[in-house]
């Protein structure tokens, strides 16, 4: 058992002061404050970390993540995504999703084998040590734990293309989501979907009956075409306002309708560029609070400290934020993370509890995750410790450090 001690810790439900984890192999054993801390009668060898000053959260959870620190899903190797959650934990980032761009068939289920293999090495490895990776002195770093796949696409629209390539987006296809789902050996979690286009709805039940959470998005989608999406089970969203048909006073469309339904939950962006902040507030005034869901949405050069810059396939810089393709100056994508996403929102003024649920307890309701997102008794030790500024100092993953603030 370990106690990490005197902090102010979020458990997702509420904030505790002066309070302390206890963790007790690999699972959280209890939260309590310090004065029941000083009644309890713990181990002799019990030891103790003081993280006065620091706020203990549950781990960062990133649900729509492309790459990162120069490694990304597009390279198709089950290498590039260990590599990214390699690099993951330096963000507060203790599990993902990596998630697919559209690509040929072939290169698409490429993509997806190479995920689902660096899934299954993880499980492996964890299974042959009866312990999390990373355990014992001299091992690797605990990685970040890819929790499945996310596809965005292929079946989205090329009206709503942004950067994606629309010679890559298909219509609802059984045979080929077939195809996905073997490949990936059962592990996609999510899909972001069109609802408008044809043969969705029987995509839509085909999927439901699979457990995979769909999300509107990439989506030019009226709001009565976006209401039956609704009904077929679609009940998340992709980067909301980005890349969707937007409000309209004859229209509500699928901002709109996202807008209007509490029950849909969304994606938000929120590095000031993606979403103005003044557009948050107004989601927040909206939505129910745990219906919002921070995402990076990074690609591979996010948090590259040298080489070449690429995103899916085309040279990129980055600029004031964001990264845009050297052809066109168009942007490419998010160079966003997790931690700096949490501070963005914290510094425009929004209550640090909301986003940091956010960031970790609404992921996990989302994708239906019974055992991340909360410091609960029972719940997996992923844990993130911030200090005064919300920079991730130190992660445990499965109750195990990594002092990240260090690296």
């Amino acid at each position: 058992m370990i106690a990490l001690t005197n902090a102010r810790v979020h458990t997702g439900f509420t904030v505790l002061e002066n309070s302390a984890v206890l963790i007790d192999g690999g699972v959280i054993h209890d939260v309590v404050t310090a004065r029941r801390l000083k009644k309890m009668v713990l181990p002799e060898d019990t030891p103790s970390i003081d993280f006065s000053g620091r706020i203990i959260a549950p781990g960062f959870i990133d649900t729509h993540i492309h790459g990162i620190a120069g490694r990304g899903t597009e390279d198709g190797e089950a290498r590039s995504v260990r590599e990214m959650a390699s690099a993951l934990p330096r963000f507060g980032v203790t599990a993902f999703c990596p998630t697919i761009y559209p690509q040929e068939p072939e290169a698409l289920l490429r993509s997806v084998e190479a995920a689902a293999l660096a899934a299954a090495e993880q499980e492996a490895e964890a299974e042959a040590a009866a312990a999390p990776i990373g355990r014992e002195e001299g091992e690797a770093r605990p990685e970040a734990a890819v929790l499945g796949i996310h596809l965005e696409g292929p079946f989205i629209s090329p009206e709503q293309a942004g950067v994606q390539r629309p010679e890559h987006m298909r219509l609802p296809d059984i045979d080929l989501m077939r195809r996905l789902w073997d490949a990936s050996g059962g592990r996609i979690i999510s899909m972001t979907v069109a609802p408008e286009l044809k043969g969705m709805r029987e995509l839509a039940h085909y999927c439901g009956d699979l457990g995979i959470v769909l999300q509107a998005g990439h989506s030019n989608a009226s709001y009565d075409q976006m209401l039956e999406g609704i009904q077929a089970g679609i009940l998340h969203s992709t980067h909301f306002f980005n890349a969707m048909r937007p409000l309209h006073h004859r229209d509500p469309g699928v901002a709109g309708a996202i807008l209007i339904h509490p029950e849909v939950s969304c994606e938000i962006i929120p590095d000031g560029f993606h979403v103005h902040p003044a557009l948050i507030k107004l989601l927040m005034k909206g939505k129910p609070p745990d219906k919002i869901v921070m995402v990076s949405d990074s690609l591979k050069p996010a948090g590259q400290e040298h080489g070449v810059l690429t995103a899916n396939g085309e040279p990129v810089y980055h600029a004031e934020g964001v990264f845009r393709r050297a052809a066109d100056n168009v942007i490419a994508g998010s160079a966003l993370t997790m931690d700096a996403g949490v501070r963005f929102l914290v510094e425009k003024g929004f209550n640090t509890e909301v986003v940091l649920n956010m960031a970790s307890a609404n992921p996990a309701k989302v994708l239906r995750l019974g055992n991340r997102g909360h410091l609960l008794p029972g719940m997996r030790a992923d844990i993130v410790v911030l200090d005064g500024h919300l920079n991730a100092e130190t992660v445990f993953i499965r109750g195990i450090a990594r002092e990240v603030g260090k690296e």
